[in-house]
């Protein structure tokens, strides 16, 4: 195990490579910070990079991570550690110690992108940036904008040695099986824990019939399909036959304000239907969306975009949570059942394809630091010296999930003068 010594002023350590880590980081290091960025993922970008579009703008989402990896990729105060995961975090305020795992990527520096490598692979795997919905082969680089731009080999699916065709392959020599699981250990003055979050798991929710029933997907599969580099090119078509969607259902709160699942608001869910409705209506005019919400929440100046895809005739609402979701008899088309609470009536919708508006769970729900301290939910809580920050800390959109970084960024750097 190594160890890296303290070398600058003020050193921040964070956790989470997603957007609020990346402002983080290079928010201090403009400060003359040193920042070292930990990321379990192959690339940076976290949630934010598999959008279609994000709000303000509604435009792709690489458009604002690009300026940020120019500009961590400028400073000669940012270290980036990718398929990284902290271990402990040990120590106080001004003198944290944080053990840190690096998996092994098999891939070396010298990697140029030219996908050799992936052309002679002769195994393949779930596309997890993707949610699933393909596959790339065993060597694959995550995305086409991805950063670092750089393969790596996921072992788990290499079948005996069949990493040596890729290694054969590849005229750069950039190919190393030989790599291993490294450990290293960082001293540093404050830690900004920037985690993320995780899609709620829909087949939890049994109503809600997610992977039982055909042509029902998650919001986040939904963003990959809009995609133009998504598994289908940008076209909204249903997985079970690829046909163009023409009418769709939105069933909100998937998971939220629900005690047996998340008893919190997820804050986003809403604003993401309304943006996936005119996803379709914008690529099929002749196609009707229908939402099924218990509360629209679209908080300040959202407002307006409520209103706009509210008088598109078009598009309906029904006041209501889904009791059921069912195939249609003899058909790959979707029936929703709820109960209209405006009048009491039952409501049945048909459809070619059901989005489930899954909610946000905090990282911290599925494995949880040693070290740092999390709400019941698995947010992560701030203390003096560890400043929890975006939706690690709590729900909330990219916009604010920037300034929430830049928050933590001014807490860091006070831990680290006030040593």
């Amino acid at each position: 195990m190594s160890e890296q010594s303290n070398k600058q002023p003020n050193r921040i350590l964070v956790i989470g490579g997603g957007f609020s880590g990346l402002t983080t980081a290079v928010d201090a290091a403009e400060t003359g910070a040193e920042v070292i960025v930990i990321e379990k993922n192959p690339y940076l970008g976290g949630r934010v990079a598999q959008l279609n579009k994000y709000f303000p703008k509604l435009c792709p989402p690489i458009c604002g991570l690009e300026l940020n990896f120019k500009r961590l990729k400028n400073s000669p105060l940012i270290s980036v550690y990718t398929m990284a995961e902290v271990e402990n975090v040990s120590g106080g305020p001004g003198d944290y110690t944080v053990a840190v795992k690096l998996a092994p990527r098999f891939v070396n520096d010298n990697c140029v992108a030219c996908n050799a490598c992936s052309e002679a692979c002769p195994a393949e795997r779930p596309n997890e940036y993707n949610l699933g919905m393909d596959t790339t082969k065993a060597a694959y680089l995550p995305f086409n904008q991805a950063f670092p731009q750089k393969y790596v080999i996921d072992s788990a699916h290499c079948k005996a040695d069949c990493g040596k065709a890729c290694q054969n392959a590849c005229k750069y020599e950039a190919i190393d099986l030989n790599m291993k699981q490294e450990s290293v250990t960082f001293k540093v003055s404050s830690i900004v824990v920037a985690t993320g979050w995780n899609p709620y798991d829909a087949k939890k929710i049994d109503t809600l019939s997610y992977g039982s029933v055909k042509n029902v997907i998650t919001n986040m599969m939904m963003e990959r399909l809009a995609s133009p580099s998504g598994p289908t090119g940008g076209k909204i078509v249903r997985p079970s036959d690829g046909k163009p969607v023409e009418n769709i259902v939105f069933v909100q709160c998937a998971g939220s304000r629900d005690e047996n699942h998340l008893p919190f608001c997820s804050y986003i869910c809403c604003l993401a239907s309304l943006k996936q409705t005119t996803y379709i209506r914008e690529q099929n005019p002749e196609s009707k969306a229908h939402i099924f919400y218990i509360d629209i929440r679209t908080p300040g100046r959202y407002e307006k975009f409520y209103w706009k895809v509210k008088d598109d005739p078009n598009v309906s609402f029904t006041k209501g949570k889904v009791a059921k979701i069912v195939q249609a008899e003899g058909s790959d088309d979707v029936i929703v059942e709820a109960e209209d609470m405006q009048t009491g009536k039952k409501v049945k919708v048909r459809a070619d394809m059901v989005v489930l508006a899954t909610g946000m769970q905090p990282a911290g729900a599925a494995q949880k630091i040693n070290g740092v301290n999390y709400t019941e939910e698995g947010f992560a809580l701030s203390n003096q010296g560890v400043i929890a920050a975006g939706c690690g800390r709590n729900p909330m959109d990219v916009a604010r999930s920037g300034q929430d970084a830049t928050s933590a960024v001014l807490k860091a750097i006070k831990t680290g003068l006030g040593r």
